[in-house]
């Protein structure tokens, strides 16, 4: 496949530039780009992504009669791009996991009620599938839902939900049939100011909140439940291959190698230019390898999402890849700047303002989300390399 943006994409990519250029500030973006704006909720970013709507840039590639514009996907790849290289909020959870979920499986009722709030940017979603003893691994999920009359009622516990105390809506993975691991999982959308719900914070170490909520006979009426009963373990796996190309871009690697290298670059010790130390060229010289890896696995997840196909083990390869390279390079930015580089960000002395220590934080936040890296390895293991999954 040819990489290379034609003459109309790369119009549609200084476009983006230009509006993200007009509108950057540090109440939208995260000036040091690791995206922490996805975990708050203001008024400035909410109408940031209104304003992504009132472009023209929410749902690009859906088809035209559910709001969209049946363009080629590499256009919701460059904008996707384009925000994660200004630490700009995402929109990928509810146009791509949500969104194209409810295209390929939902009811017309879901589709007519969600679709037009998410192409207008007037909805955000959480997005409840961990639990305390099913993290990465969702065919495991034990939240209960048991029939009752024209719906179902939900008890038990979510963990690890980043947007539960700010989204409108939470789009859930309850148990409703407790005999059938996979086949016994089915997907909801409940009002996130349903009684019956309680959000407790959750504080990581990466300085973002995410959260547990508890169902307490949380009642969901039949006619939102997504897609067919039982089948939303398929459901789940389609959207995590979507968040793991829409929801994790290269450019958040790619500001982190920037940054250090500019460092490198500008940096003395003992007098002498950081940049003629053999062990500095050599770690940077590392790392931007590990960049440009990680875009050419970008580009088979790209390739294999423009044609309609689900990039499963392209997109573990990508997320694994792309993820412990960013752990990798904040961890040589640390040893390269040395004990001042554990300073954190409200430092005066903090190299870089303290963005590598909080980015070498961060990076292990980024190695669990969508799928710890230890369960890419196994879908790399099974999926791609034919290997049983007891060996």
């Amino acid at each position: 496949m040819d990489f290379d943006l034609g003459p109309e994409e790369l119009k549609f990519k200084d476009e983006v530039r230009t509006f993200l250029e007009s509108v950057a500030s540090p109440e939208i973006f995260d000036p040091q780009g690791e995206q922490l704006s996805q975990t708050v909720d203001t008024p400035a970013k909410r109408r940031f992504i209104q304003q992504l709507g009132e472009n023209g840039w929410l749902g690009m590639s859906w088809p035209k009669e559910y709001g969209g514009q049946a363009r080629s996907g590499i256009y919701d790849f460059i904008l996707c791009e384009m925000l994660a290289r200004f630490g700009a909020p995402q929109p990928g959870k509810s146009v791509g996991k949500v969104g194209k979920t409810l295209i390929r499986h939902g009811s017309e009722f879901l589709k007519n009620k969600f679709l037009p709030k998410i192409m207008r940017g007037e909805v955000e979603f959480a997005i409840g599938y961990s639990e305390p003893g099913a993290g990465s691994d969702a065919a495991s999920m034990q939240l209960k839902a048991d029939k009752v009359g024209d719906g179902w009622m939900l008890n038990g516990q979510k963990t690890w939900t980043t947007s539960a105390h700010f989204a409108d809506w939470y789009w859930v993975g309850a148990r409703t049939d407790p005999d059938n691991k996979h086949r016994g999982i089915t997907l909801f959308l409940i009002p996130m100011d349903h009684p019956n719900l309680k959000i407790d914070p959750i504080d990581t170490i990466g300085d973002e909140r995410t959260n547990a909520v508890f169902f307490d006979d949380v009642f969901v009426p039949d006619d939102h439940v997504v897609g067919e009963v039982g089948q939303g373990f398929i459901y789940v796996c389609e959207a995590l291959d979507l968040e793991r190309f829409t929801m994790m871009p290269i450019g958040v690697l790619e500001k982190k190698v920037e940054a250090i290298v500019d460092w490198a670059r500008t940096s003395t010790r003992d007098g002498k230019p950081l940049q003629e130390d053999n062990e500095v060229r050599r770690r940077v010289a590392q790392i931007a390898t590990e960049l440009q890896v990680s875009r050419n696995l970008q580009r088979l997840v790209v390739s294999k999402a423009l044609r309609d196909a689900i990039p499963t083990v392209e997109a573990s390869y990508y997320k694994l890849f792309m993820n412990e390279s960013g752990q990798r390079a904040a961890n040589a930015a640390l040893d390269m700047m040395g004990p001042d580089a554990v300073l954190r960000p409200d430092s005066d002395e903090a190299p870089i303002d303290g963005r590598f220590e909080r980015s070498y934080r961060y990076t292990v936040v980024d190695t669990i989300g969508g799928g710890a890296s230890e369960i890419q390895k196994n879908i790399i293991a099974t999926r791609g390399l034919g290997l049983p999954r007891n060996f």
